[in-house]
């Protein structure tokens, strides 16, 4: 029995390298490559150790850790979508679901369900946990956009419109965040970073 669990265990680990190769549309800080999946994960889990005294009173910020180790997971099978895609958008959470039974199924039953229950968590955004951890995984994508000048935005033509809406749902869980945010979206128009 032990030994089936291991295995399962194993199973899992060696699955989620796989998160490795999934690249994002977001480049490296430098501008030199795509970001890869497991990359932006581990960032925004460090991005939150730091940022959670921006979080709204009470949060739990290790269940916001977890949220962000594991919200991603499903891209293994789901492949990453770019957030102002809206042809490619449209079946994305019935792909997601369906990797998030597969990729989580793999665990044994009680790590499989503890973590699927993170990850809806996270997609059904209900709880302050699961909105800070949509906030922080939309303000990283503007943090590498503007430190590489817009190279995503402007390889993609995205306006300020759809920034801003796009990533109004960092207010909702810190507003000093998306204080910050717009100030820096404001910024990157002004430096032709970002088209008006």
């Amino acid at each position: 029995m032990e030994s089936e669990r291991l295995s399962q265990q194993l199973q899992f680990i060696v699955e989620i390298d796989k998160l490795k190769t999934v690249l994002r549309q977001s480049y490296l800080t430098n501008g030199e490559r795509h970001e890869n999946s497991a990359e932006h994960s581990w960032h925004l889990a460090v991005m939150a150790m730091l940022l959670g005294e921006h979080a709204e009173e009470g949060v739990d910020l290790c269940q916001v850790l977890r949220m962000l180790l594991v919200h991603d997971i499903v891209e293994i099978d789901a492949g990453d979508t770019y957030c102002y895609d809206e042809e490619a958008d449209s079946g994305k959470a019935d792909r997601e679901r369906q990797a998030a039974d597969r990729i989580f199924g793999l665990l044994p039953g009680d790590q499989a369900d503890g973590l699927r229950e993170l990850w809806d968590e996270y997609e059904a955004q209900i709880t302050p946990e699961a909105r800070f951890a949509m906030a922080l995984d939309h303000l990283m994508p503007l943090l590498h956009n503007y430190h590489t000048e817009g190279k995503s935005w402007r390889e993609h033509a995205i306006t300020k419109d759809q920034v801003l809406a796009h990533n109004a749902c960092i207010g909702d869980s810190s507003p000093r965040l998306w204080h910050f945010a717009e100030a820096m979206i404001e910024e990157g128009v002004a430096r032709g970073y970002l088209g008006a």
